[in-house]
C-alpha cells in the first residue's frame, strides 16, 4: 500500500516571532505595500548604486593620487623641517650644552665634593666625636649623680604631696557624694522621671491622633483617585491603546519587512541594470578598440618595426662601430707616433738599459739555451701592442662585417 507523501510547503527564511499566528490585517496590507514600497525604493537603490559607483571611480582616480600628493607636501612642509631641526640643530645644540654643563658644573662640583667638602666632613666628623666623648663622660660622671638625688628629693616630696592630697580628696569625695549626688539622685528618680513619663505617653497619644486622622485623608484621597484617574486611564489603555498600538506594530513589521524586500529586489534590479550598462559600454567602447588594437594597430607596428625601427637600429649601431673603429685606429697612430719620436730621441729601449747600467759590471753571458737574441719591441715596454693590419677582407672592418 503506498503512502501519499506529504506536500513540502515553500522553504524560505524563518519570520519574526508570532509570523505564524498572522491576522486578516497583515495579510490585507502585505501585497499593496510591498507593491507601494518597491515602486519609491527602485530609484532610490539605483540612484544610491550610481553613487557608490561614482564615489568609488572619485576615490580610485582623484581623492587617493590627491590624498598621497597632499600627504607628500605635507611631509615636506610640516614633518622633514622638524626633522632637520631636531637632528642637526636641537641635537648637536643640545650635545653642546650636556658639554658644557659637565665642564662648567659636574667636573667643578665633583671637584670640590672631593677635595673640599669630603676632607672637611672627615674633620667636622672627628670633632663632634670628640665633643660627643666629652659629653658622655660629663653625663656619665656629673649628670647622672645629680640627676639621681634631685630624683630622690622629688620622690620624697612626691609621697608627701601625695599623702596629703590622698587626705584632702577623700574629704571632697564624701563631701560631694552627700551635697550632691544624693539630692540629685532623689530628684530624678521621684521628680523628672515621672514628669518626663508623662510628656512621652501625652506625646504618644498625640501622634497616634495624627496618624490615624492621615491614614483617613489618605485613604480618602487613594479611592478618589482610583475611581476618577487610575480605572479610567486603565480602560483607555486595556481597550483602546493595546489594540491601536498592536495594529500599528503589525502596519510597522510589515513596512520594514516590504522595505527590506524591496531594497533587496531593488539591489538586484540596479545589478542587472549596470552589467547591462558595462555590456553596453564593452560592446559599443572595449570590442572596437580591442579589435582595432589586434587587427590594425599590431599589424602596422609590427610593419613599422621590421622595415623602419630595426634598419634604423643596424644602421646606428653600424656608425657607431665605425666610429669607435675609427678612434681606436687614431688612438694606434697617436701611441705609434709618440713611440717613434721617443725612439728617435733616445734611442732603442736596449740601448737605454745598457746606458743606465754601471760599467764595471760586466754584461750576463748569453745562456745557450736561449738561442739567438731577439730585436726589442720599437714601441717600448710602456706602450700597448698594436693590434693587426687591418684589411679590406677583416671581419673588423664596419663596411664587411656581418
Amino acid at each position: 500500500m503506498d503512502l501519499e507523501k506529504p506536500s513540502a510547503g515553500p522553504v524560505g527564511p524563518p519570520g519574526p516571532p508570532g509570523a505564524g499566528a498572522e491576522g486578516c490585517l497583515a495579510v490585507a496590507i502585505r501585497v499593496p505595500v510591498r507593491i507601494v514600497v518597491l515602486v519609491l525604493v527602485v530609484p532610490v537603490r539605483m540612484l544610491w548604486d550610481a553613487c557608490v559607483v561614482g564615489g568609488r571611480l572619485l576615490r580610485d582616480t582623484v581623492l587617493r593620487p590627491l590624498g598621497r600628493v597632499v600627504g607628500w607636501v605635507a611631509r615636506a612642509l610640516f614633518v622633514w623641517p622638524w626633522v632637520a631641526l631636531w637632528r642637526y640643530v636641537v641635537v648637536p645644540l643640545g650635545t653642546a650644552l650636556a658639554w658644557l654643563g659637565r665642564v662648567l658644573l659636574v667636573v667643578p662640583a665633583v671637584w670640590l665634593y672631593r677635595a673640599v667638602l669630603t676632607p672637611l666632613g672627615h674633620a667636622l666628623a672627628r670633632f663632634a666625636g670628640g665633643v660627643g666623648s666629652v659629653l658622655g663622660w660629663m653625663y656619665a660622671r656629673l649628670l647622672t649623680p645629680v640627676g639621681h638625688a634631685v630624683a630622690a628629693l622629688l620622690r620624697g616630696i612626691g609621697l608627701v604631696l601625695g599623702a596629703v592630697g590622698g587626705g584632702l580628696w577623700t574629704v571632697a569625695a564624701w563631701l560631694a557624694r552627700y551635697l550632691v549626688v544624693v539630692p540629685a539622685t532623689w530628684l530624678h528618680r521621684w521628680v523628672l522621671t515621672p514628669v518626663v513619663r508623662a510628656v512621652v505617653l501625652l506625646l504618644t497619644g498625640l501622634v497616634w491622633v495624627v496618624r490615624m486622622m492621615l491614614l483617613g485623608i489618605g485613604a480618602v484621597l487613594y479611592w478618589t483617585a482610583r475611581v476618577l484617574l487610575v480605572l479610567p486611564a486603565l480602560t483607555l489603555w486595556r481597550w483602546v491603546l493595546v489594540p491601536v498600538g498592536r495594529a500599528l506594530a503589525v502596519v510597522g513589521r510589515e513596512v520594514g519587512g516590504a522595505l527590506g524586500h524591496a531594497w533587496r529586489v531593488a539591489g538586484h534590479l540596479s545589478l542587472a541594470v549596470g552589467r547591462f550598462l558595462g555590456r553596453l559600454l564593452t560592446w559599443i567602447l572595449v570590442d572596437p578598440a580591442r579589435w582595432a588594437y589586434r587587427t590594425v594597430l599590431t599589424p602596422v607596428g609590427h610593419t613599422v618595426r621590421d622595415l623602419v625601427l630595426k634598419p634604423a637600429a643596424e644602421a646606428a649601431r653600424s656608425a657607431g662601430r665605425a666610429a669607435r673603429q675609427a678612434l681606436a685606429a687614431a688612438r694606434d697612430g697617436a701611441r705609434q707616433a709618440r713611440a717613434d719620436f721617443r725612439r728617435l730621441l733616445f734611442g732603442p729601449p736596449g740601448e737605454q738599459q745598457l746606458a743606465r747600467a754601471p760599467e764595471s759590471r760586466p754584461a750576463p753571458p748569453p745562456e745557450p739555451w736561449a738561442g739567438a737574441a731577439r730585436e726589442p719591441d720599437p714601441i717600448g715596454p710602456r706602450e700597448p701592442v698594436a693590434g693587426g693590419t687591418r684589411t679590406l677582407g677583416s671581419s673588423t672592418t664596419a663596411l664587411t662585417k656581418d
